[in-house]
C-alpha cells in the first residue's frame, strides 16, 4: 500500500514517534512525504520515503497530483487545527481530493492509529477496487 505523510510543524515529533511506533508496520508499504516530514521520520526510523518537495514549496500540491492519480492508499495529515500558520500547507485540499476518490485520511494521532492498525489487519483490500 501506499501512505502519504505530511505534517503541520507543531505536529512533526508527533509524526516521529508515530512512524517510531509503526516503524514495523510502515515499513511494509511504500511511503510519501513532504519533504521536511519526510526527512524527519527518515532520521529517526530509517524507513525509506519518497519525499515530495516542502509543504510550502509545491509538495502539497504533488501530494495531491498522487491522490488525484488515485495512487495513494492512506494519507496521515498531522495538523495542527489551534494554531495553523499562513505559511504551512493548506489541509483542505487534500481533505477534499481524499473524499473525492475513497482514501482514508487521518488528522489527529488517534485515526492514525486506528487507521494503520485496520490496514495491518487487511481491512484495506477495498482500495484494491478504486486503483486504476
Amino acid at each position: 500500500m501506499n501512505i502519504g505523510l505530511t505534517a503541520h510543524d507543531a505536529k512533526k515529533k508527533l509524526m516521529q514517534n508515530f512512524c517510531i511506533a509503526y516503524r514495523g508496520i510502515l515499513s511494509k508499504h511504500t511511503l510519501f512525504a513532504t519533504g521536511t516530514t519526510g526527512r524527519l521520520v527518515e532520521e529517526v526510523t530509517n524507513l525509506n520515503v519518497h519525499k515530495y518537495l516542502s509543504g510550502r514549496l509545491g509538495g502539497e500540491q504533488q501530494m495531491g497530483a498522487q491522490i488525484e492519480a488515485n495512487d495513494l492508499d492512506l494519507v496521515i495529515f498531522l495538523r495542527d487545527p489551534e494554531e495553523p500558520k499562513p505559511e504551512e500547507p493548506d489541509v483542505s485540499n487534500v481533505l477534499r481530493l481524499c473524499d473525492m476518490h475513497n482514501i482514508p485520511i487521518a488528522t489527529n494521532l488517534a485515526t492514525a492509529e486506528l487507521l494503520i492498525k485496520s490496514m495491518e489487519r487487511g481491512d484495506f483490500e477495498f482500495r484494491n477496487y478504486y486503483r486504476h
